[in-house]
Order: structure tokens, then sequence, then C-alpha cells
């Protein structure tokens, strides 16, 4: 039975063998931008099954930001690929060992987690103001309600286009920090 983790140690010292592991990133497009290890392929964890044909090689490492997902992948996947690995610690152990990654934005939370952010302000503050100024004040927490009703159906979003096109969200072109390798995307 192959040991389904990886330390770090044993990461670096497989990407520095004959025959390195392919390195598959899980993590969202936005959380890969600010900074994942250098030579990996990110394929977020919701593209996965679909995308399983773009997984090669004989030696696969999955890895996320702690673990859970990056285990999630290698778990759903195990029928296809037995022998794959997970970097125990993800990103989060890799970054705290200060070990190299590259940056491709300055975004650092996930689309995803803005939307929600976004989502639960606007219900907080339509029920505050329902309370303190006018009852119809909770159609600004209805706002949010409609919009996952829509993105749920139409698979559309509109607060992540909207969110997309915010500053934060922008490829950056500053200099990098320490250690920190930042390219622009393809």
């Amino acid at each position: 039975m192959t040991n389904t983790q990886l330390t770090i140690a044993e990461v670096q010292n497989a990407l520095e063998s004959a025959n390195p592991p392919t390195l598959i990133d899980v993590r969202s497009v936005s959380e890969f931008g600010t900074g994942h290890i250098p030579g990996a392929v990110n394929i977020p964890l919701p593209e996965l099954e679909v995308r399983r044909d773009d997984l090669h090689g004989d030696r696969i490492v999955f890895i996320c930001e702690r673990g859970m997902r990056a285990e999630a992948a290698r778990s759903a996947l195990h029928p296809c690929f037995p022998a794959a690995q997970v970097l125990q610690g993800g990103m989060h152990a890799w970054r705290a060992a200060h070990l190299p990654t590259l940056q491709t934005t300055r975004n650092r939370w996930s689309l995803e987690r803005q939307v929600r952010l976004l989502a639960g302000s606007l219900v907080l503050i339509g029920i505050a103001l329902s309370l303190i100024v006018s009852p119809w004040c909770l159609l600004i927490a209805a706002l949010p309600g409609a919009g996952l009703v829509f993105a749920g159906l139409t698979d559309i979003c509109p607060s992540a286009i909207f969110l997309l096109r915010m500053p934060w969200n922008q490829v950056c072109h500053l200099q990098p920090a320490s250690q920190t390798k930042e390219v622009s995307p393809p």
C-alpha cells in the first residue's frame, strides 16, 4: 500500500529525482494565482472529473491550501490513479517552510470567498436597515438570494463578474515578495 501523504521533504526529493511527479494543484484559479509550487498544474477540484484525461504520468501529487481538497481529489480518482498522493499540509506548509512559489496575481481571496462575503454582507446590512430604517430595506437582503438562485439556474454569477472587475482582482505587476516570483498569466 502506498503512503497517501507526502511530507514537504519527500516532495522536494521527488521533484529532484529522475522521475519527478506531476503536481496537480486543485485550488481555484485565483488561489493558484496567489502562489503555487513551480511546475504545478492547476486543475480546480470541481473540474477534476471532466479533466481527468489531463492527468499524466505514473506519479501524481495533489496539492491544495491545507490538504483537505487534495485528499478529496485523491480519493475521487483513486480507481484511476491508485498511486496518487497528497502534499501533507498543502501550500500552507510549503509557504511556512519558506519554499519558492510562483505568483501570477496579488489576490489573496478566492473569487468564491469574495462572493460569499458580498452576499453575506448584503443580507446583514439589509436586515439591520430593515430594523432601523424601514421594512423595505429587506429587499437589500433579498438581492443576494435572488442572485444565488439565478447563478444556480444559469451558471452565471453576476456578483463574480462584478468582483472580477475590481482592482484587487486584476493582474498585478508589482515587485514579488521574497522567494516569490511573479509572472503574468498566459
